[in-house]
């Protein structure tokens, strides 16, 4: 099983790094990224390339499947095909056309329904210094906002070369440990085609990116990880909190940056410059040391994830303070930085 695994996952890496390779030559042509006031690049850039990152995962999910190693029940597997491939499709459709914010919010709800009637929702889950929660009923809107809230998140932080393909590589093998310690062998697989299919995409992406990412992988990564902690969910109550802390670097400023808006009335639709990582590019630091500040970040929290899966002493204080501490530290970096920019112009 594991010699095919690995096989497998180096195929999908393989994969992707072809048909990013690929998308780039058409995309070049066809779908190109003009940059505007609003933008953190400064040349003209393909994107669409998180379309091999999805053939990288489907091509890869099949062939376990076929080999028989996904062990999970064909529906549930049809489930997160088909609700991925959706919020995918869309995505790709919106790199090329762009389509209006309600259509995308829509399809995210449809493809989350299909996960919570086919999978389950969040019924329990474990809290920090308070233990378990059952949410009976409440649990479905909760999935539903985790799901679509996760997935919009991670559109958000796709702005600048390699955070989001970064996040996603680290994130996917923090759940192929958690997934094999627990005896989840298929949120295992599915984080390490997803980490490999993202190593595949930073091959381009990497500052400075070559091709970007894309609507049509942000969209289909974030959905992903917000899936894999509700399939967990079904048998353990920690993997709620483990979810979040494999991405929190994103749940953290997407949230943060949303309720400062919100506080001061703008428009949380309108496109924007305001995410910490932006005004850190803004700054003058380039895209390569903020992406590589993320990957850090997230991979303390897959630490963090690590030790509160195996219930480590003092766990709970690490989960709630270090990020909050983190976060913190994060933001005032961002502020400084921005004062001696201003300072200096």
């Amino acid at each position: 099983m594991l010699a095919i695994s690995l096989a497998v996952a180096f195929g999908a890496l393989g994969i992707s790094t072809l048909c990013v390779a690929g998308a780039r030559c058409w995309a070049v042509e066809r779908m190109l990224d003009i940059p505007n006031a609003r933008s953190s690049h400064t040349q003209p850039t393909p994107r669409g390339g998180g379309l091999g990152i999805v053939i990288g995962v489907f091509i890869g999910a099949g062939s376990l499947f076929i080999f028989r190693i996904l062990s999970m029940p064909f529906r549930e597997i049809a489930a997160i095909s088909l609700g991925g491939g959706i919020v995918a499709l869309v995505g790709w459709l919106d790199d090329i056309h762009r389509l209006p914010y309600s259509i995308r919010l829509v399809v995210q709800g449809i493809s989350s329904a299909i996960i919570l009637v086919a999978i389950g929702y969040f019924h329990t889950i474990t809290v920090p210094f308070v233990g378990d929660i059952h949410l009976y009923s409440i649990g479905i809107p909760f999935a539903l906002v985790w799901i679509v809230g996760l997935t919009n998140a991670y559109n958000f932080m796709d702005g600048i070369d390699g955070i989001a393909g970064g996040q996603a590589l680290i994130a996917g093998l923090g759940w192929v440990i958690i997934g094999f310690m627990s005896g989840q062998s298929f949120v295992g697989l599915i984080g390490l085609l997803l980490a490999a299919s993202s190593l595949g995409f930073l091959f381009h992406n990497w500052p400075p990116a070559r091709i970007f990412m894309g609507d049509v992988g942000s969209a289909f990564i974030g959905f992903t990880l917000a899936v894999l902690p509700i399939i967990g969910g079904q048998r353990d109550p920690r993997f709620m909190i483990a979810g979040i802390l494999l991405v929190w670097p994103f749940v953290f400023d997407t949230s943060f940056t949303l309720a400062r808006r919100m506080i001061r009335k703008e428009n949380i639709f309108e496109a924007h410059r305001s995410h910490i990582y932006q005004r850190l590019v803004i700054a003058g630091y380039n895209h390569r040391f903020v992406t590589l500040i993320y990957m850090g970040l997230a991979l303390i929290g897959t630490f963090i994830a690590l030790l509160w899966y195996k219930r480590a002493p003092f766990v709970n204080v690490a989960v709630i303070v270090l990020p909050i501490l983190l976060f913190v530290g994060l933001w005032r970096f961002a502020i400084r930085a921005e004062s001696r920019a201003h300072s200096g112009a």
